[in-house]
């Protein structure tokens, strides 16, 4: 665990954004942290990692929604850190364009946010659609975006119907159009079963951060 986890947690656990935002923009200003161990020693271990205050219950639905809020908030304040990484490590124009969706009644959409981010910092323009997206309004998404990759993120594992039901779509809009492109599909619900997006026509499974930073030296 990165040794500014526990801090962060404890700003998160009393629910004080504005320390969790304070504490985090200090650390990327001095250069301590960079945007992807952040991600992913930092803010990811700090969202699975959710308990209850009422131990009557074992987990509180409200104070899950709080955290992620508070992540979300984090997220988006780091921004221009974030562009300014990419900026240091690439020299060159974009690798191309990206399309990072939830499927419907998927609405944990933190992951799949982290997700196009690293895509950004990896050198591609990304379109983040985000949760809960209708499968028409993906198509449309990608009939207009003309993307190299299509991201499907998948939470809840009870959304993997829905999940095939887009693949499928999206696989008979690549065959009618001729737009040569992947689908990528990530997240819990994937990776708890590993081999499930062969089965649903998908091409590439990304498990971790590091995975995107691979595929974009490919």
């Amino acid at each position: 665990m990165h040794p500014f986890y526990e801090d962060f947690v404890s700003y998160l656990n009393q629910e004080n954004k504005e320390k969790c935002v304070e504490f985090v923009l200090s650390k990327l200003s001095k250069g301590e942290i960079d945007v992807v161990t952040l991600y992913t020693q930092v803010l990811t271990p700090s969202l699975n990692e959710m308990f209850c205050k009422d131990k009557q219950r074992e987990v509180c639905i409200w104070e899950e929604h709080v955290r992620t809020s508070i992540v979300r908030t984090v997220m988006e304040c780091c921004y221009p850190y974030l562009i300014e990484e990419r900026n240091k490590r690439l020299k060159q124009s974009t690798k191309g364009k990206v399309i990072v969706v939830c499927p419907t009644e998927e609405y944990h959409e933190i992951g799949a946010r982290m997700v196009a981010d690293i895509f950004t910092l990896s050198g591609f323009d990304v379109v983040f659609v985000g949760a809960n997206t209708p499968q028409d309004d993906i198509l449309e998404a990608i009939s207009y975006v003309m993307p190299l990759y299509v991201v499907i993120s998948v939470t809840n594992y009870y959304n993997l119907v829905a999940a095939k039901r887009t693949i499928t779509k999206i696989l008979d809009t690549r065959n009618s159009s001729g737009h040569d492109f992947k689908i990528i599909v990530g997240g819990h619900a994937f990776n708890r079963n590993a081999d499930i997006y062969k089965e649903m026509g998908a091409d590439l499974h990304l498990h971790t951060f590091e995975d995107i930073l691979a595929l974009a030296e490919e």
